[in-house]
């Protein structure tokens, strides 16, 4: 077992991953604003950790590949007459939501290494 093969790494890896993805879902949706007819998209990862955390009850390794099905898009929300449903107030505070949720991952994966690293002048 690799030294960074642990759980705890595997999801924050994982969490990162989700971040990015998502960054560029949002970003996608800023893009198309102007679109007609354009839907908007949402990530949820809790939807995406749920289903892998239930289908893993066999003792499973917590991985969450996220598939493209995963991306949600939103038919019912009603927007401007040209069909287009992106709110860009709505859309940029999930876009710093995102960045906060990514700040708190590195912050943790940051004092998970310095963990390691005291530990490792320690012997």
């Amino acid at each position: 077992m690799g030294l960074f093969n642990t759980t705890s790494f595997r999801i924050l890896e994982q969490g990162l991953q989700y971040t990015a993805e998502n960054s560029k879902v949002i970003s996608n949706n800023i893009a198309n604003i102007d679109t007609p007819d354009y839907k908007s998209k949402f990530l949820t990862f809790s939807n995406v950790l749920k289903e892998k955390m239930d289908s893993s009850k066999a003792r499973h390794k917590y991985e969450l590949h996220l598939q493209i099905n995963d991306i949600i898009v939103d038919e019912d929300t009603k927007g401007q007459p040209d069909g287009n449903n992106v709110d860009y107030e709505l859309q940029a505070t999930m876009l710093k939501r995102n960045a906060l949720l990514q700040e708190a991952i590195i912050t943790h994966l940051e004092g998970s290494l310095n963990s390691m690293k005291t530990a490792m002048r320690r012997n």
